[in-house]
């Protein structure tokens, strides 16, 4: 299978997710998430059921699966990212259902993946904002796997005081690319996970605000 390069930087630590699961067990409330296969209202094989004729679909068309990249499941944060521990982690990030929905318009296939998941606070953390980075990626695999096109998405998940265990849902529409030939669309997958590297790479990349000089009296 076709890892992307993005996903060879860093890989996160699985380890956490054994670390927070008393925390998680021992949630006497924790908040529950709408269905997103109920919000997208797509077939079971991810096509839209309310596609229009104009959009009618190619025979044995199935939308590319979802999958989760094999450590990108989880992000966590702590002091000690190296080491992150039951007692020094600061939040963990879980992704906990996916959905897709395809439509074909001409030569152009159109997608939009559903992901949602759910911030834990851990003994280190507190209220505040929590940015997971998000990737998308489309690869078509096979001997020589190929990424179609990759998109990084920044979620900002607000923890309010006293609530350590809240649920989020992301929608990304307009993933769009060209319909390929033949059979080709079955080996399409469309790869979710968490990329941490890349978004500090985002942050490098931003330019620098521009300082407002005053004017000089004329």
């Amino acid at each position: 299978m076709g890892v992307p390069e993005f996903w060879l930087r860093r890989r996160t630590a699985i380890a956490a997710l054994v670390l927070l699961g008393p925390m998680l067990a021992g949630c006497s409330s924790v908040p529950s998430m709408p269905s997103l296969s109920s919000m997208f209202g797509s077939n079971s094989d991810g096509t839209n059921s309310n596609a229009s004729a104009a959009n009618t679909l190619p025979p044995n068309f199935e939308c590319p699966s979802v999958a989760i990249r094999q450590g990108a499941g989880t992000l966590t944060s702590a002091p000690n990212q190296a080491e992150p521990t039951a007692t020094n982690l600061r939040y963990q990030v879980s992704i906990a259902d996916t959905a897709r929905e395809c439509r074909v318009t001409g030569n152009t296939v159109s997608m939009k993946v559903g992901v949602q998941g759910r911030v834990v606070i851990g003994p280190q953390g507190g209220p505040g904002q929590v940015d997971v980075p998000l990737r998308i990626a489309i690869v078509h695999e096979g001997v020589q796997p190929k990424t179609i096109m990759t998109k990084l998405e920044r979620i900002s998940v607000t923890m309010p005081p006293g609530d350590g265990n809240v649920p989020f849902t992301h929608i990304e529409d307009g993933l769009s690319f060209p319909m390929p030939r033949g059979s080709e669309i079955d080996s399409y997958v469309v790869y979710i996970g968490f990329d941490p590297a890349g978004l500090k790479e985002m942050e490098k990349k931003k330019p620098a605000p521009r300082s407002s000089r005053p004017r000089s009296p004329t």
